[in-house]
Formats: C-alpha cells, sequence, structure tokens
C-alpha cells in the first residue's frame, strides 16, 4: 500500500473513532487529563511513554486534537526500541504516530483517561503489530 493511501485510510480510521465517541451522552464526565507513568495527572502532554520499565515506547512531540472530548488524538513522532540483540542494546526507530487517548476513571479528584492506543502510519514495529499489542492502561497512583 503506498504511503499517501495509508496516510488516507489512518485518517479515516481517526474520524470515525472521533465520530463514534463523539455520539457519546452529554451526561458522561469529560477527561480533563492523563496520566504518566507514575499515574499522575497530568494535562495536554508533550511526550507519553507506554513501556514505563525502559522507556522503550512512546509518542512525542505531541500535537493534540479534541482534549477534554470522550476521545482526545494526538499526532506525533513514535518511537519503539528494537530489542535487538537485546533491550539494553537494542535501537530506537521512529514512525509518524497518533495516540488515542479514550474511556474514563476517576483520579486524584480529576476525570483522566483510561486508554492510551497507538496507530502507526506506515509498517509498524514487532511492538505495534495488533490493535490490542498497540492498546496501553493509563493507571492512577494510589
Amino acid at each position: 500500500m503506498k504511503l499517501s493511501a495509508r496516510v488516507t485510510l489512518l485518517g479515516a480510521v481517526l474520524c470515525l473513532g472521533l465520530a463514534a465517541v463523539g455520539a457519546a451522552s452529554a451526561a458522561s464526565p469529560k477527561p480533563t487529563v492523563s496520566l504518566d507513568c507514575l499515574g499522575k495527572p497530568t494535562v495536554k502532554p508533550s511526550e507519553v511513554v507506554l513501556a514505563c520499565a525502559d522507556a522503550g515506547l512512546g509518542v512525542r512531540s505531541i500535537v493534540w486534537l479534541g482534549w477534554g472530548q470522550p476521545v482526545a488524538a494526538g499526532v506525533g513522532t513514535a518511537y519503539a526500541n528494537d530489542c535487538t540483540p537485546t533491550c539494553a542494546a537494542g535501537h530506537f526507530h521512529t514512525y509518524r504516530g497518533v495516540l488515542l487517548l479514550s474511556g474514563t476513571q476517576r483520579c486524584h479528584g480529576k476525570i483522566a483517561y483510561r486508554t492510551a492506543t497507538v496507530a502507526i502510519v506506515g509498517k509498524p514495529p514487532r511492538a505495534w503489530t495488533t490493535a490490542a499489542d498497540a492498546t496501553y492502561p493509563l493507571r492512577c497512583a494510589a
């Protein structure tokens, strides 16, 4: 698939996702924060680390769209450690990506997004070959 077709497809998926959750009830509380690796609330982070143990996966230089809505979409540079031959000796690769934050949870008196999902433009790294692989819980610290 050509890059332009993949970008168009990714844009269509993003629009459908935002439209589907746009139909959510107006009575639902809207998230105002994301959660970092320490489970602390953060507003419109410029970077979201998804593999918190070694910071081997994430998205940086994020420009947010729809923040505070049922789904927030951030466009940025996704990165992944290939862990070859090991994660300590691996190499980082970057990709154009979209980060979707969705779901809600209460955390330290705030409504926070519950889930982060990464979509890659082009061929994804091994760590994100399926949608299930590319979805991460955002956990609140006690």
